[in-house]
């Protein structure tokens, strides 16, 4: 389930600040919200999965910093199908951070999340083919990825032309 951003306006318009799932009021503290968003993983929803894997990833609301426990939470997310869970474990395993640098799965997560329309995973693609010196397809996916707005790609294709 989700709430689109405009069934969300209409409601913060009538004064409606709580949660659009349960009616809960909004959290006032990291706890109190860290134990609504538990419930939501609890219930199998992806993208509270992948907004609390998020905070494991880099220690917010009083966290601890745990990549494992991060990785985990990504991957289930990315497995019902959160783009950004696979951008994010692409971006883990191609920096190796917290797990062993794995370029072959960085670029199986970045073309996963490129396919279901994460537009920063597309210029991640382009990024490796054009380190790995296949020009063609890097510029294919750095002008997808600009035509959708990407300023960064559009940068990298300006660069591309005038070298």
């Amino acid at each position: 389930k989700e709430v689109c951003n405009g069934c969300n306006l209409a409601a913060m318009k009538r004064g409606m600040r709580d949660c659009p799932f349960c009616r809960t009021p909004t959290p006032n503290t990291d706890s109190q919200f860290l134990a609504m968003v538990q419930a939501r993983v609890d219930k199998g929803h992806p993208v509270a999965m992948f907004n609390i894997g998020a905070k494991y990833d880099v220690g917010l609301y009083g966290l601890e910093k745990d990549v494992t426990r991060a990785i985990e939470l990504y991957d289930r997310a990315a497995e019902l199908g959160v783009k950004e869970a696979h951008c994010n474990l692409g971006v883990l395993y191609a920096k190796g951070a917290g797990v062993e640098k794995d370029m072959a799965k960085a670029f199986r997560h970045f073309e996963a999340a490129a396919m279901c329309g994460h537009v920063p995973a597309r210029y991640n693609l382009g990024y490796i083919e054009g380190k790995a010196g296949n020009h063609v397809i890097a510029l294919q996916h750095l002008l997808i990825s600009a035509k959708l707005g990407f300023e960064d790609s559009l940068n990298a294709v300006k660069r591309m032309f005038m070298a």
